[in-house]
């Protein structure tokens, strides 16, 4: 009789560790890839410059963003091996990345012209000259809601978490003989050594 081991149970997609690592990593790319666009366009006096306009990259106008970015896709990429101690301190350095990305975003949308001045600065040699305009693009906002999708992350992580430190093992099906059947098979080979030896087993 062969005896199959039942089937492993699969994991609901909402706990996969597959689907929430592969989310947080996505949140941690979309922050970096918002700072390689522009976030500022400034104008400047067209008297003043012959070139009366300037895009601000993310990585200029919020240094921190791109930062904290890095960190939270190393972290997202740490997560997928880590054991339970260390999930509890990527979790934790996630939530801070993404707090970081989503305050340092808002900062520039709420006052862009810090964020512009030293672009404006190696343009007419003065960093708050008069007759200039900083128009927020949206990429900043990209930002902001990424950082909140990465502490959102991080807190789903800390939940789906924690069955994953029971790794699923496939294992194959061995069979499996009923004691009775494993007690004849011993009783006739213990008859056979008997009559090798001249006894008779059946006294």
């Amino acid at each position: 009789m062969t005896q199959e081991s039942p089937a492993p149970a699969v994991a609901p997609l909402r706990r996969r560790k597959g689907i929430v690592v592969l989310a947080t990593v996505v949140a941690a790319l979309a922050a970096f890839g918002s700072t390689t666009q522009t976030w500022l366009s400034v104008l400047l006096p067209q008297d003043a410059v012959q070139t009366p306009s300037i895009q601000v990259p993310g990585s200029d106008a919020a240094t921190a963003v791109t930062a904290f970015a890095l960190v939270g896709l190393a972290a997202a990429l740490a997560a997928s091996i880590a054991g339970t101690v260390a999930r509890w301190i990527i979790t934790l350095i996630l939530m801070v990345a993404g707090a970081g990305i989503a305050w340092s975003s808002f900062a520039v949308i709420l006052d862009p012209a810090p964020a512009a001045a030293p672009a404006i600065g190696d343009a007419l040699g003065v960093s708050a000259p008069q007759g200039v305009s900083v128009a927020i693009t949206p990429m900043p906002w990209v930002a902001v809601v990424a950082g909140i999708l990465l502490i959102i992350c991080a807190l789903w992580i800390l939940g789906a978490g924690r069955r994953w430190s029971a790794a699923r093992r496939y294992e194959k099906s061995v069979r499996i003989k009923p004691a009775t059947e494993t007690n004849s098979n011993a009783d006739e080979i213990d008859s056979w050594d008997s009559l090798s030896r001249g006894d008779d087993p059946t006294r």
